[in-house]
């Protein structure tokens, strides 16, 4: 694969640009997979005039002719069998996840721009206001150019929770690439913007460090939506406020999970916290990150946990029955390897899972067996911080509200989800959680009502993706007034 480049795409055009970035193979490091196109400034620029420049014909449509562009793009982009299964081994390749996860994520893209073409009939109407003295019209519109932001994690599931919805509110885009998973996901948004209007959307790829500040900060940016770590997301909201563009942050997440005394243990209920956690390797922003057990239960979730992750097969995800990948790049590997040491020098006690059929290419790849680290101390980076990892700490505790206080106890408020046989037991206590999102004896990406909105409090974010909301965030509020019987 390694003769594969993509260029950037800008104005209705590819754009090959005068450097590129190699991509290698995280199962096989040394394995060159591809090379992607390492934007400048200028091509920033270009990117983001294009999109200024196509922004008012493409706001001038309706929502139902806007809608009718997406539907055209949920119906076409993985059209071609051949070629959507090309650019999922593709993508598995250079990001490390499995090819089942890799297809539930290209699936998922297609599905959310229908999803979000159904919400053109159900959006707010404009609002009269009959007063006395005046007569208002309350309008919404595009804000304008949108920089859209995603991470190298699940790039196209999360591109999903954006670009259409910006794109039904009427704005033109620049989506900004990591430069740890580019290839697939090029090539994929290039397919949607060659069904568009030039200059709708446009593509950069290219090392964030440079080009991030310059993106942020151009004046004819007038949105801002970014998923990505708290220390980023903080400096994009430094660099939007110089031109007071409105951002939307969805952050980090260290989730808890809450198993109550009167949840029911069955083999899918445990499956269902396993895949809640590992899912990609644990590498999921609303991953389950930390599990609170009631003390009555606490061995039976350890045991059944542990024979799941004895039985995960780890190794490239093209292979066949492999279920755990590699972690996306070094960095991350060895960030959880050092929550794991800091909690093995605290004599917590972790069980290490998963089978290895292939050693020597475990050596050479960024692999970590999947862990469980039982009940350690609630100071460990392992409990405090997202490990964004295969690893999940689970302690127990004996009454509700201590389960509520322990999973408040976090900087963190991404989301969540509480375990119970009870309906309005685990309603009850999914009330008292500060989270921006609670799942009801379910948890994660899988579990993810894209109808809904979803986000962050505290440090996991501002603002709301998915969802009517998720749309309404790209537009602005326009009032018309005049004198009583003016306007109506």
């Amino acid at each position: 694969m390694s003769d594969i480049t993509t260029p950037l795409f800008i104005d209705g055009q590819a754009v090959s640009p005068s450097a590129f970035y190699d991509i290698f193979n995280p199962a096989r490091p040394s394995q060159l997979v591809g090379r992607a196109a390492s934007a400048s400034h200028d091509d920033v620029d270009s990117a983001i005039r294009a999109a200024d420049k196509a922004q008012r014909s493409w706001a001038a449509l309706s929502l139902e002719e806007r809608a009718s562009y997406l539907l055209k793009i949920a119906d076409n982009l993985n059209a071609d069998e051949d070629e959507a299964t090309a650019r999922k081994r593709l993508f598995t390749t250079e990001h490390g996840k499995t090819l089942f996860e890799t297809n539930i994520e290209i699936t998922r893209l297609a599905d959310r721009f229908r999803q979000v073409a159904n919400f053109a009939a159900k959006l707010p109407e404009a609002e009269q206001i009959n007063g006395p003295v005046f007569d208002t019209l309350v309008t919404r519109k595009s804000r304008g150019v949108s920089l859209l932001i995603v991470p190298w994690n699940w790039p196209l599931a999360i591109l999903g929770s954006k670009l259409p919805q910006a794109l039904l509110a009427g704005n033109c885009v620049v989506i900004k690439l990591s430069e740890m998973a580019t290839l697939a996901p090029a090539k994929t948004i290039i397919k949607i913007a060659e069904m568009l209007p030039a200059g709708v959307v446009n593509l950069i790829t290219g090392d964030g460090a440079v080009l991030g500040d310059r993106m942020v900060s151009h004046p004819l940016v007038r949105q801002v939506n970014f998923t990505g770590s708290i220390p980023i997301g903080r400096h994009v909201m430094k660099l939007a406020a110089e031109n007071l563009t409105p951002v939307t942050l969805e952050l980090g997440g260290n989730d808890a999970g809450l198993v109550l005394a009167d949840a029911q243990l069955t083999a899918e209920m445990l499956k269902k916290l396993y895949i809640s956690v590992f899912l990609t390797s644990g590498q999921i922003c609303m991953a389950l990150k930390r599990l609170y057990v009631h003390r009555s239960l606490f061995d039976d979730v350890v045991d059944g946990l542990t024979q799941i992750i004895n039985q995960q097969v780890i190794g490239d995800g093209l292979q066949d029955g492999v279920t755990l990948g590699p972690l996306n790049n070094l960095k991350q590997k060895r960030i959880v390897e050092a929550m794991l040491a800091e909690a093995d020098s605290a004599n917590a006690e972790i069980r290490y899972g998963g089978q290895v059929p292939d050693q020597a290419l475990f050596d050479q790849g960024y692999f970590l067996r999947p862990s469980l680290v039982i009940n350690p101390e609630p100071h460990l980076s392992i409990v405090r911080d997202e490990q964004f990892g295969p690893s999940l700490p689970i302690i127990p505790f004996d009454s509700d509200d201590d389960a509520i206080a322990m999973a408040n106890d976090s900087d963190y408020g991404l989301s969540s989800s509480v375990w119970s046989s009870d309906d309005a037991h685990a309603l009850a206590v999914a009330q008292q959680l500060e989270v921006g999102f609670t799942n009801l004896n379910a948890h994660g990406p899988t579990a993810m009502d894209g109808l809904s909105p979803f986000g962050g409090v505290k440090q996991s974010g501002i603002g709301r993706n998915f969802g009517r909301e998720g749309i309404m965030q790209f537009q602005e509020i326009h009032s018309i007034s005049g004198n009583a019987g003016s306007l109506f």
